[in-house]
């Protein structure tokens, strides 16, 4: 007893000098309920700092957009979607255990628009129509691709609903497909005039069909080499004289056995030049002409069904 008494008086003493007794255990966190789910993020047992830096952890994880040619990761704020993790994580707090609490997603329409705007701008492509060009004496028609456009609506409503439900993808956002108008298969007439032989060849795209012999510009009046089109294509045409020196004088000449252009012209994009028949069979096979490409009457009508205006046509020196 006496010792018992000595301990209390001595607690008593250092008391009155001001000494602490002892430091009081602050009580722990309170912690979100075990079992608790936002947004399928498990929180159950974590505080709410813990449990509110999980939420947001887990709503920034980047959503991953694909496109023909194309795969991005953007983060959901890029879209004007935004979260209210506090007032979840409160009602977390209060949760009986096992519940499986939403986290609704707000979305700013504007950016929402504008983001997927660009988007578009940057991902769509066109289509690209086959064309055509020499590879050695022969016409190589290159190969067609589809193009894409995105469809800003819908990929609008596809981002809202995947981020409204939490989720990452990979989304596909909806596209149209452009099909091209001119492709391999569809490909038109391709002449290539070999000058130097006097030859004129016919191809449906790379293809060969027919030749012919023509006549062609002598070496004061050359005919122009190069890749021209067809420009202007006449039945019957009425001749009339350039303006050039070996012209000068001359008159128009109607349609009929005399025309120098025969019963048809094919007017190329070069001026004052084209593809027609002529009255003059014995030149054919020659460097004849002051530029043009002349054929047999019966020949170049049957190449006058055949082409169209549009037509490429090469003219090389081979």
């Amino acid at each position: 007893m006496a010792t018992v008494r000595r301990a209390l008086l001595l607690l008593a003493i250092l008391g009155a000098f001001g000494v602490p007794l002892a430091h009081a255990q602050e009580p722990p966190p309170p912690l979100v309920p075990n079992n608790v789910t936002v947004a399928g993020v498990m929180i159950g047992g974590l505080t709410a700092d813990e449990a509110r830096a999980a939420v947001r952890a887990s709503f920034r994880r980047p959503l991953v957009l694909a496109f023909p040619g194309h795969r991005r990761e953007a983060q959901p704020g890029a879209f004007g979607a935004t979260v209210d993790v506090p007032a979840a994580i409160a009602a977390a707090m209060a949760a009986a255990p096992g519940a499986a609490l939403e986290l609704p997603v707000r979305f700013d329409r504007r950016e929402l628009r504008r983001s997927v705007h660009r988007l578009a701008r940057a991902w769509s492509r066109p289509a690209v129509d086959s064309t055509v060009r020499l590879r050695g004496l022969r016409p190589y028609v290159t190969k067609a691709h589809k193009g894409f456009r995105m469809r800003e609506f819908p990929a609008r409503m596809s981002i809202r609903r995947t981020l409204a439900a939490h989720e990452r993808g990979p989304l596909w956002l909806p596209r149209r497909v452009l099909r091209p108008d001119v492709n391999r298969r569809n490909f038109g007439p391709v002449v290539v005039i070999r000058r130097g032989s006097h030859g004129l060849y016919l191809y449906r795209g790379s293809r060969f069909r027919r030749s012919f012999p023509v006549a062609v510009g002598t070496a004061q009046y050359p005919t122009p080499l190069g890749h021209f089109r067809i420009v202007t294509m006449q039945r019957n045409p009425w001749w009339y004289p350039p303006d050039a020196d070996w012209a000068a004088g001359a008159t128009p000449i109607p349609p009929g056995p005399g025309n120098p252009l025969g019963t048809r012209w094919m007017g190329l994009s070069v001026g004052g030049v084209g593809i027609h028949g002529t009255p003059d069979a014995a030149s054919i096979g020659y460097s004849a002409s002051h530029g043009c490409i002349r054929m047999r009457i019966a020949d170049a009508e049957w190449l006058f069904e055949r082409v169209r205006v549009g037509t490429h046509v090469f003219i090389v020196s081979a």
